[in-house]
């Protein structure tokens, strides 16, 4: 008979097992968000160096819109570096350690039985509950190191240790909550990726929540306190400190691991709570080609992505006038999006296509470290013992990425179009806007490429191609205002385009990266041919 003391046997083997496996990742994660943090130490005081200057950013973030994608607004009458901060970068600064905290959470229990090596290790001296709390152990120590980093990011900035450590904290905290979540999640589906996606629309539902009862009324409503991504925000650090928020986050976090340990106990090592559902007896047509199955494999994810750029994009594009009214008052601000002379309206929207593209840059990365997935959980191994070729079938996948890249490019353009309609703008607006975002496709299957040519070498390296993004973004974004030599700026793809609407776009640019990008793919499809499947 087991023990309550022996479900948890060689729980310390596992962490430092687990901890081993995410040599690499984890310190990627912490340390880029504490990146994040130290860009905006160290930029924003360059750019609003004066109260006056903060105070039009202040008006600005005022907006139902602004309020929607930062926070609720505390200290905008008196609007210090610390409350700018603490109000505008927070919470995008927590969504990157919920995320982290999911994937970590999924990737060190339902995908370990979903690939039968918890069946594995189990064999072995190990308690039943030892993976799930390894893996929340290995949680907390990442989120540890997030609340760390984070606070001495912004005490570098001489902001109060106090109140940026509060910030920390609250970013920590919340990562661990999400991780509790997808403890949960892990419960109740055999799939990963539907552990991931139901853990990720829990995100989803939060994030809208706090935009919501934030936009309701300043300082934010009822319905945020509904939101676990709120709850960071409300500790109102730099304006009026409060810690006993962070008691409903420990609350949750173990409650849910309460959930998921009285969850655990009711089911077989593999199986989840819900039933998977039977598929038909015969697949339909369009499943009969790789094409079909890239389709089928990826709608969802599609779809996801494409919702939450449109909506995105509606928000941004609905403060264009707001931000040509501060630009007028605060020349700085507008090198943020132009350069001296030109329109920072169109600076704005060109600004916010390419942040756009970035992000479907990153879908981009996404839908090609599916192929790895396919690789590794055998489905792959399984398409090819028919007539489908390996060209034919990493073809018919990198085709599916281009065409969903296009589509969500597109969306995104419509989005920002749409939204600028609610100001003075005129409905060409709406075109133009979407021509121009439209335009960042080539850089965009650039990044495709890397990611096809790395996966087709070895399809662990195919995560590399997230180098490229997070260079891209940091030096398209902040290039303008870190001063960078050009050589430096180049070596993103995205910075070899003529921007619309600021400027004609040029088409030879273009070419050329539709050129390497068609070369990168050739050089993936070919040395996949020649190299054995990674079979986990």
């Amino acid at each position: 008979m087991t023990t309550h003391r022996g479900n948890f046997t060689a729980t310390g083997d596992l962490v430092r097992f687990a901890l081993r496996r995410d040599r690499v990742k984890l310190p990627f994660w912490v340390f880029g968000i504490g990146l994040g943090m130290l860009y905006a130490v160290s930029a924003l005081p360059t750019v609003y160096s004066t109260p006056e200057e903060r105070q039009v950013r202040a008006d600005l973030m005022s907006s139902p819109a602004a309020t929607m994608m930062s926070g609720p607004g505390y200290g905008l009458d008196d609007y210090t570096l610390g409350a700018m901060i603490s109000n505008e970068m927070v919470l995008w600064l927590t969504v990157p350690a919920a995320m982290m905290s999911i994937f970590l959470i999924v990737r060190h229990t339902r995908a370990e039985e979903e690939t039968g090596r918890a069946e594995l290790i189990r064999s072995a001296v190990v308690g039943r509950y030892a993976a799930p709390v390894a893996a929340l152990v290995v949680a907390l120590i990442a989120n540890t190191g997030v609340a760390v980093v984070t606070a001495l990011a912004m005490t570098s900035g001489d902001l109060a240790v106090a109140d940026s450590l509060a910030v920390g904290v609250g970013i920590g905290t919340t990562g661990l909550v999400f991780a509790g979540v997808a403890t949960v999640t892990a419960q109740l589906t055999e799939h990963a990726r539907s552990a991931s996606g139901l853990a990720m629309a829990v995100v989803g539902a939060a994030f809208l929540l706090r935009a919501i009862g934030d936009a309701a009324e300043p300082g934010g409503s009822v319905v945020s306190w509904f939101s676990p991504l709120a709850w960071g925000q409300q500790l109102r650090p730099f304006v009026d400190l409060r810690w006993w928020p962070l008691l409903l986050s420990s609350a949750l976090v173990l409650g849910a691991v309460a959930v998921a340990y009285a969850l655990a106990g009711r089911r077989d090592v593999g199986a989840g709570l819900m039933p998977a559902r039977l598929g038909r007896a015969e697949a339909s047509p369009s499943l009969s080609t790789p094409f079909g199955l890239a389709f089928r494999q990826q709608r969802a994810s599609v779809a996801g992505w494409a919702a939450g750029l449109f909506v995105f994009a509606v928000a941004s594009g609905s403060l264009s006038d707001s931000v040509t009214e501060a630009v007028a008052e605060n020349p700085a601000m507008g090198e943020m999006f132009a350069a001296t002379g030109q329109d920072p309206t169109d600076g704005f929207f060109a600004t916010m296509a390419l942040f756009l593209a970035l992000l479907v840059a990153a879908f981009g990365v996404t839908s090609v470290l599916r192929l790895r997935a396919e690789e590794r959980s055998g489905h792959t191994e399984a398409v090819l013992a028919t007539a489908v070729s390996r060209s034919r079938w990493i073809s018919s996948w990198l085709a599916f990425t281009v065409l969903a890249s296009a589509f969500l490019l597109t969306v995104s353009g419509l989005g920002i179009g749409l939204g600028a309609l609610s100001g003075d703008a005129g409905a060409s607006v709406v075109g133009e806007v979407t021509v121009a975002t439209l335009a960042f496709l080539p850089p965009v299957l650039v990044v495709v490429g890397v990611a096809a040519a790395l996966f087709g070498i070895r399809s662990g390296w195919s995560v590399g191609a997230w180098l490229l993004v997070g260079y891209a973004f940091f030096f398209g974004m902040f290039g303008a205002l870190l001063d960078l030599p050009d050589v430096v700026a180049e070596i993103s793809p995205f910075a070899h385009l003529t921007v619309m609407p600021l400027a004609q776009l040029e088409v030879l640019p273009l070419i050329a990266l539709v050129v390497i990008a068609v070369s990168l793919a050739g050089v993936g499809r070919a040395v996949f041919r020649h190299r054995d499947l990674d079979l986990g």
